[in-house]
């Protein structure tokens, strides 16, 4: 069994994998590290070949890190947007949606310029990914947890109840 965490971007996906991983010792598997490790830097793709490559890039990456088990893996906030990767994630783990409020991501995100969807009007985009996104999120996950004032320590730990 694996564990993947879906969410917008800043909702804590990375942290809280990191803290998973203490309390299971599953390994962690972050699919946006592996697509940087294989075709260089997110902004990049986005901007020379454009979002469709990065989701081919991140389809790829799924489909691999759904083969095996034991694995806590974070995903990129789009990875359900396409069903494919939704359906292989079901049937690979267990699906935990980690919501956030627009303020949380915003806050988390503030300094954070590696993310192309949400540059320019920060707070506009969040809403706007957040309005299109939420539906897919919570149709594919298996449960969510609200992540607004919570510690990744805390998320970790309301997770591994949930999943018992």
């Amino acid at each position: 069994m694996n564990i993947i965490l879906v969410g917008m971007p800043g909702s804590g996906k990375t942290t809280v994998a990191r803290e998973l991983k203490k309390v299971t010792g599953f390994r962690v598997v972050d699919t946006d590290a592996l697509i940087v490790e294989r075709h260089g830097e997110i902004n990049e793709i986005f901007r020379k070949l454009g979002e469709k490559t990065f989701r081919d890039y991140e389809s790829e990456i799924i489909a691999e890190v759904c083969k095996s088990s034991g694995a806590i893996i974070s995903t990129g906030g789009g990875s359900v947007l396409r069903e494919e990767n939704a359906r292989l994630m079901k049937n690979c783990g267990k699906i935990v949606y980690l919501r956030a409020s627009v303020e949380t991501i915003l806050k988390r995100t503030a300094t954070d310029n590696s993310r192309p969807l949400l540059a320019g009007e920060k707070r506009k985009n969040i809403e706007r990914l957040l309005s299109a996104r939420e539906e897919i999120y919570s149709g594919c996950a298996d449960i969510a947890v609200d992540t607004d004032g919570l510690s990744p320590k805390e998320i970790a730990s309301k997770i591994t109840e949930l999943l018992k």
